[in-house]
């Protein structure tokens, strides 16, 4: 897009930003250098009630644990933006009051850590101003204060403020901020003062005499739990070698089966070459270690029985229990630094990995994969080509099916570019290959490209594939929804050029398809060239919750890699831009090279009018609509159909 083009998005309820990868590292460097000013933060939104000293633990305790535990998809603008929308919904739900029907929010609990033992810590007093202030303060509902808080300590203008309060989960933001503008601008200097500085303290002791009766009674505690850990211990009830699983829950014949390593499924190499079937029913045992039956029992174990040390993770709406019966393997060996095993129970991809050496952290992943096929038609059965078999040091290794003959990587913002050769094991996992989007530049986006042979020898078919975060690739298409196609030849590839930066906006999604496709095409007006309207539409395991991005694709002036579309609007759980329902209407505020604005809108060919009202009136026969507008104009798009149909915007 030309650097004098201008683009925003039509119609006036544009959704959320595009989720960017936060790296632990980042958010830990933002938290260290900004520590004070969110501590302060933290401190002033916490209600009064809690008294000063638990008020500086809690705002330590809040800011502390703001930190993600690894890897995330943010849609802040900055990493300090991020942390501080965590530390500001934490605050605002420790301030709410417990209910008797709800389990407590972690902000409404006393902080665990940090924790002091025989001392009261508190802010240095301020004079009778600071005393004023902080009385005003405490008659504000929480959201007030945090609105009043992020005006003056943060210089945020209300628009911002009211967008940072919704997204903490302040019912009314609105009444929030009027509340904030009871308490005047008088105050503002006064939030840098001393008094509101949790890391400036003062200390005192606590009660000396009560501190002694409590330590009596701690003490005969901790001889109470001594006697019971000590009957806990005795044979028969310890964790035995089943490594982090907890300990068993049930004796039952089909929930001792399923931990059984000697009845896990095992497939013959060539069984899926007789098979009518073409999902991971007839994928092959594979691995080095298929045959080591502790490392299995340990798997099964903590399948059934994670405890509280495995960091299970799992895609949206799969299950995470254990399996029903013997589950399938897969695969089990050594992929990087990690003992990696593989199981399939007909619904789920469990995915276990412990170290290599030593008694590091242990990993479950959950994949829901049911309905899963290796079809010709991309729209009717998911890609069962490729599972994840690690991730490590930035790159992911994939495990193919036993029905692809070769394995390529090629990068999607290089259309001209060719497939390089990744090189596969005899047990069918890959070479490392970069995880596409690990940076926020999104310079590359490698693809796993899988071919297949064709019936009686002929020409196999090629997919493309793409790792979102979870187990299962994602397969990539191109075409219209009633007959997408894998992404072949030039035109596709440059197409999804300008698409693929996009992504993150699906990740960690539970996405199993992404198809991406054309449906119009616009001169734009005082001939500034010709403009593409790019449907975009990432459908789930699941069968709910499909995520549609409509975008405006101007031509590109800059040379070298392709510039992204600008998302005009985007839809979650909508049936447009799909099989059921094709049809998709979307529209920008656009900016000519020669400065005057035009409200333009795309419906596709099945459209027989297109309209805008609001802010911008006019309409326009057939599926394109170019109307003068002026910066900041909010319009309203519907269309007909040939049918007369009513199809309003994609939102």
């Amino acid at each position: 897009m030309p650097p004098h083009d201008t683009v925003t998005a039509v119609p006036a309820a544009p959704g959320p930003p595009v989720a960017v990868p936060i790296d632990v590292e980042q958010a830990e460097a933002a938290l260290v250098e900004h520590y004070q000013r969110l501590t302060r933060l933290a401190y002033l939104v916490l209600p009064p009630v809690l008294g000063r000293n638990r008020r500086v633990l809690t705002a330590h305790a809040l800011v502390q644990r703001s930190l993600p535990r690894g890897r995330t998809a943010a849609t802040a603008d900055s990493v300090y933006a991020y942390i501080r929308g965590r530390v500001l919904r934490q605050a605002l739900d420790a301030g709410r009051t417990l209910r008797r029907a709800a389990w407590p929010r972690r902000a409404q609990l006393p902080p665990l850590l940090p924790h002091v033992w025989g001392l009261r810590l508190f802010p240095r007093s301020g004079g009778a101003d600071e005393l004023a202030l902080d009385r005003r303060l405490s008659g504000l509902s929480g959201g007030a204060r945090a609105a009043f808080v992020l005006r003056g300590l943060e210089g945020l203008p209300d628009t911002d403020v009211h967008r940072l309060l919704a997204t903490a989960g302040v019912e009314d933001p609105h009444a929030a901020l009027a509340e904030a503008d009871g308490i005047g601008t008088e105050g503002v200097a006064l939030l840098e003062s001393p008094e509101y500085d949790p890391c400036s303290l003062q200390a005192r002791p606590t009660d000396l005499l009560r501190r002694r009766q409590h330590a009596r009674a701690a003490v005969a505690g901790v001889a109470a739990v001594a006697v019971c850990g000590a009957l806990l211990a005795l044979p028969g009830g310890g964790w035995g070698a089943n490594g982090a699983a907890a300990p068993s829950y049930a004796r039952n014949p089909a929930a001792e089966a399923a931990l059984d390593p000697a009845k896990v499924l095992r497939v013959p190499a060539n069984a899926w070459r007789a098979s009518a079937r073409t999902d991971f029913s007839v994928w092959p045992t594979r691995g080095a270690l298929a045959a080591d039956r502790p490392l299995l029992r340990r798997a099964l174990a903590v399948w059934a029985r994670p405890g509280a040390s495995v960091r299970v993770s799992s895609t949206p709406a799969t299950p995470e229990g254990p399996p029903m019966g013997p589950a399938q393997l897969l695969y089990a060996g050594e992929v990087d630094r990690a003992r990696v095993v593989l199981l399939y129970d007909g619904l789920r991809i469990a995915r276990y990995a412990e170290p290599r050496t030593g008694t590091g952290p242990v990993a479950l992943d959950f994949a829901r994969v049911d309905g899963a096929a290796a079809d010709t038609a991309p729209g009717a059965a998911p890609a069962t080509y490729a599972l994840v078999a690690g991730r490590t040091d930035g790159n992911v290794r994939y495990l193919t099916a036993p029905w692809v003959t070769a394995t390529s990587v090629r990068d999607l913002l290089d259309p001209a570019g060719g497939a390089a050769p990744l090189r596969r094991g005899a047990d069918g996992v890959t070479d490392p290959l970069p995880t596409p989007g690990a940076t926020r530049e999104c310079g590359a986006w490698d693809v796993l490209e899988v071919a297949e042979k064709g019936t009686g020898g002929g020409a196999g078919s090629v997919r493309l594939l793409t790792d979102l975060g979870e187990l299962t690739p994602a397969r990539l298409t191109s075409g219209p929804p009633s007959a997408p196609a894998d992404v072949s030849g030039g035109a596709a590839r440059a197409a999804w050029a300008r698409t693929a930066c996009l992504l993150p906006a699906v990740r960690s999604h539970g996405v199993r398809t992404v198809n991406s496709w054309q449906y119009a095409s616009q001169s734009l007006p005082e001939s500034n060239g010709g403009a593409r309207w790019v449907c975009t539409r990432a459908d789930t395991w699941r069968g709910t919750d499909s995520r549609v991005l409509a975008q405006f694709q101007a031509p590109s002036a800059r040379a070298g890699a392709p510039q992204p579309g600008a998302i005009a609007a985007r839809a979650e759980d909508s049936a447009a831009c799909g099989a059921r329902e094709p049809h998709v209407l979307a529209g920008v505020l656009w900016k000519s090279r020669g400065g005057r604005w035009y409200v333009l809108a795309a419906g596709g060919g099945g459209f027989r009018s297109v309209r805008t009202t609001g802010g911008v009136t006019g309409d326009a026969r057939g599926w394109l609509l170019a109307v003068p507008a002026k910066p900041g104009d909010r319009a309203e798009l519907d269309g007909r159909l040939a049918d007369g149909t009513r199809v309003g915007a994609l939102r």
